[in-house]
């Protein structure tokens, strides 16, 4: 890994993908002295690596204009791309030594609308401990697993994806307002995890973190789930950072630089 890390870019790769996010993250068409001056090279360098890119159909022309939108080579990557499948082989490493290393199942899920969708999991060694199944779903705004979805969210965002509440309480533990959700998103975003305390099953206690991307956007997010007589909430403050760099490991291996 470390030859990996020293290995200097090759430059003009590095250049046309910077170009290609540039464009992708405009949500519009991007001229060319917006590229020149995102990239901070000569105009006609730049020019070149558009028209490269234009060529082999990352780019394109929109409506016969000179700015540049996504072409289709990028729509077709993308859906040939089986993300779902991707970020559970990436994770699976991560996720297995989280497990070994606090003794607890662990987790992977993404957003799926309102819903934290479990897409991956490595179970506990325990002989008693939380089941780990993919493909089931629970509300984002109980489990720390969702908060940790929800964790760049402001309180307008919550209500548009959520509503104004009142909030559905599968337990009494459970969060019930947008405004303690509001408050649970900027406490994972100062903690970098979040946690429940039996907020979606009486008897288990949970802690999650948000996995981010090259862009800094949450993806995924990773955690454990145990039972409260094995997990006392004074043991949040020790697991919580091993959950975090958990999550960490996964977004560097999909391009986030946490010190960036």
């Amino acid at each position: 890994m470390s030859g990996e890390t020293t290995t200097p870019p090759i430059q003009s790769l590095d250049r046309g993908l910077a170009l290609l996010e540039a464009v992708g993250g405009a949500g519009r068409s991007v001229s060319l002295p917006e590229l020149t001056r995102v990239l901070g090279i000569d105009r006609s360098s730049v020019f070149r690596l558009a028209n490269t890119l234009r060529r082999r159909g990352f780019l394109a022309h929109p409506g016969g204009s000179r700015d540049y939108v996504l072409g289709s080579a990028i729509v077709r990557l993308g859906a040939a791309l089986p993300w779902r499948s991707t970020l559970v082989q990436i994770a699976g490493p991560p996720l297995r030594r989280l497990a070994e290393e606090t003794g607890e199942t662990a987790h992977l899920a993404i957003r799926d609308g309102g819903r934290a969708l479990f897409i991956g999991h490595h179970r506990t060694s325990q002989p008693v401990g939380v089941d780990g199944r993919s493909g089931y779903d629970e509300l984002l705004h109980c489990t720390a697993i969702g908060k940790a979805l929800l964790a760049d969210f402001d309180r307008s965002q919550l209500v548009a994806l959520l509503g104004a509440g009142p909030l559905a309480t599968p337990t009494s533990h459970s969060i019930a307002s947008i405004d303690t959700l509001a408050k649970e998103c900027e406490r994972t975003r100062r903690l970098g995890y979040a946690s429940d305390d039996q907020e979606t099953h009486e008897g288990v206690r949970c802690i999650g973190a948000p996995v981010r991307d090259a862009s800094g956007s949450i993806v995924a997010s990773i955690g454990i789930s145990a039972p409260v007589h094995r997990f006392p909430m004074r043991r949040f403050k020790d697991v919580g950072p091993v959950v975090l760099r958990a999550a960490l490991a996964v977004g560097a291996e999909l391009g986030f630089d946490a010190g960036g």
